[in-house]
This record gives C-alpha cells, structure tokens and sequence, in this order.
C-alpha cells in the first residue's frame, strides 16, 4: 500500500548480488545473516548463550586462587580439581567490538595431573530455554557456537556439548593457531534425534571449554557426533596443557550458541538487558556507603521484618549469603542501632524475601531502615543452575 490506493505494489527483482540489493518500491526483509549465506533461521533473538561478551560481573572482577565454581563473570562457571592455582578474571583485553573477556592464569604449575584432575569452563542453560533445538525428534536442529579466544600456546582446546537431561555429549575441537593474538573460532554441532530438553527451569544444556586434565577424562575418543556421555571422552582432543606453566593464560570472550549451520554476527545487548538476564540466577545488593535494604516495622524491641523486591523473578527459590553481621545497622527513632547476626530469609521464593533483622532497643510497630555501615556490607541471592 505505498501510493496510498490501497492497493498492493508488487516488484521483482532478478539480480541480488551478496551485499547489496537495487529495487524499485517497498522491500521488507524478514530475515538476514550477517555473511548473507544464509537466509534461514535468522530472527528474533539469535544467542542462546546468556553474558556472552563477558559484561556483567555481579561478584567481582578477580578471584586469585581461584576455588572450583567460582564465577569470574556471571553465568559462566571455572571449575577446576587439584590441578594447579590460577588468577580468574574479567579482563579489559579484548578483540575489537568488545570491552571485556574471561582470562584464566595460571599462577601455581601442574605439569603431571592426577588421573582425577580437571580444568575447564562452562555455562548453563535451562531446558525450557532450548525447545526450539527440536531435540529428540525427526527433525532436530543443528547449532553453531562461535567465540573469540587467546592464549599464550598454539594447540587444540575441545568443546563439548552436554545434555543434561539424558546424559548425552558431542564434541568438537579448535585449534590456537597464533599465540597471544585473538582469533575466532567456529564450531557447528549436529541435531540429536535422541532424547528431548526437559520444558522446565532445570539444567538442559551445559557449554564446556577444556583446556587440561588427568587421564581419567582424557584417554577416550573424543565424541563427534551424539552419544552417551563417557568421563574418559570428555576432554580427549585436548592439547592444550593450560596447567604445565605459570607462564599459560587463555582469554575467552564472544560466546554465541545459535540455530542453524552458520555463525551470524555477534548479537550484542544493552547491559541493562544482559544485567536483567543474569539477575534471574544471581542478584547482589550493598556494597555502596549508606545503601538502604529497605524499610520494616519493628515487631519487638530486638527485631525487625525487612521486605525486599527482587530487580527481577528468579529462576527458583535462591540461597542467601551476606557479609559480615557488622556490616549493617538500623536507622530509626532518632538513632542508630546495631544489627547482629544472620538476617533471616521469612517467606523466601523467586520473587522476593523479608529479612528477619536482629537488633537491639527497638520500639515494637515503629519503621526503621537497614542499611549498611560503609560499603562493606552486602546479601546475595543465588539461583544458579
């Protein structure tokens, strides 16, 4: 309806040259690949991979001797067993398009592991998020992760695919090809006609780079097309030896797992949207001088009911941990008062919590706030998967 008439305008266009596109009247494109190799698959909200430019860092931006299961940015997990120590961190190097990256340093040397140990990286996602991936039927689709990587050493790192709901795995690897120099990699994974993502809010789907372990996951064959997951496969195309030299460091950074054979542009998001997504698994308040938790009433003399509203629905009921109990205080009735102990979780779900307060000389039905003392203090909530 262009000239107004009411009527439809029709044209066609012969000639398309990859890159451009000359036509006369009204062109409405409903999809696009960044390469133009495809034009299948490719609309909406393309990355399945939640923080994958490595933006938000809820829990802070270095862990030095690093435990397993740290977080060194959110949703992405270092786990590693008796093998060596290591800096993790969200680090200010980066390919260009992109501000920051994971960085895992080896700072205490292992060149022989135990059969045991282990050494990698992972994110998660949750089943009811993957059921376009058709696993399980006919029709299962195929996906294309694609990421930016630089380490110190040249050789090859191994990325396995896990489903979670009905312990199966795929596999492929990368090579490093030039060090200390970033490099996209490519990698498309084939559809499972076996087994379906559970349509829930449980783990579906785990994403692990691997760069060192002990023979226990290593002396298998490395699995290329769907199977039943084996320990001994999960790491056998792995050269890298992250672990032999405190002179090694890998840096990873835009990880998008997508439908589809081919690997489109990264799909960068605001941090506003990419804070909202990872706040669903984890969520950290305080930290800054004078913040307010909220306000409660009083309902004894030593004790105070604090509501607060999550910035986002969770995906489950979360833990609770906070910093030191004197970190905080209670504003009120012309004074200040100390707050000990662990504060409570009353009537704790996805939505939200009431802290149960501990106090000390406070006047039954009266509103006070709580608050921290300096900056220092701080309560988190984790969902994680």
């Amino acid at each position: 309806n262009a000239d107004g008439s009411g009527n439809d305008i029709k044209f066609q266009s012969n000639a398309v040259e990859k890159g451009s596109l000359t036509a006369e009247g009204v062109l409405t494109a409903t999809s696009f690949a960044g390469d133009g190799s495809s034009l299948t698959g490719i609309s909406g909200r393309r990355n399945i991979i939640i923080n994958g430019a490595m933006k938000v860092a809820q829990r802070g931006t270095s862990f030095a001797a690093a435990a397993t299961g740290t977080f060194p940015v959110d949703r992405f997990k270092f786990n590693h067993s008796s093998i060596g120590a290591y800096t993790v961190s969200q680090d200010s190097s980066a390919p260009d398009g992109f501000a920051n990256s994971i960085k895992i340093d080896c700072t205490t040397a292992d060149a022989s592991p135990g059969a045991a140990d282990h050494l990698y990286l992972a994110t998660t996602i949750e089943g009811q998020d993957l059921q376009h991936l058709k696993k399980g039927t006919a029709s299962a689709e195929s996906v294309t992760l694609s990421f930016w990587v630089k380490s110190n050493k040249t050789a090859n790192g191994q990325v396995n695919l896990r489903d979670m709901d009905n312990t199966r795995i795929i596999a492929n690897t990368y090579t490093i090809s030039s060090a200390d120099t970033w490099e996209q990699k490519t990698i498309t994974f084939a559809g499972d006609t076996t087994g379906a993502f559970g349509d829930d809010n449980g783990v579906g789907l785990n994403v692990d780079f691997w760069f060192d372990s002990g023979s226990n996951f290593s002396s298998g064959a490395m699995p290329t097309s769907w199977e039943a997951t084996a320990t001994a496969d999960q790491n056998a195309g792995t050269t890298l030896a992250l672990a032999d030299s405190t002179s090694n460091y890998i840096n990873i950074t835009g990880v998008q797992l997508e439908l589809g054979s081919v690997a489109t542009d990264f799909e960068h998001r605001s941090y506003g949207e990419e804070l909202a997504l990872c706040q669903r698994y984890y969520t950290r308040i305080g930290e800054v001088s004078r913040t307010s938790y909220g306000t409660g009433a009083a309902h004894t003399t030593t004790g105070l009911y604090v509501p607060v509203r999550f910035p986002t629905t969770m995906r489950a009921t979360p833990s609770q941990t906070q910093s030191a109990t004197d970190d905080f205080y209670i504003t009120g009735d012309g004074s200040n008062q100390s707050s000990t102990g662990t504060h409570g979780t009353e009537g704790i779900n996805p939505n939200g919590v009431t802290l149960g307060v501990v106090g000390s000389g406070l006047t039954g039905g009266k509103a006070y706030w709580f608050n921290t003392v300096d900056g220092s203090g701080w309560i988190s909530w984790d969902a994680e998967l």
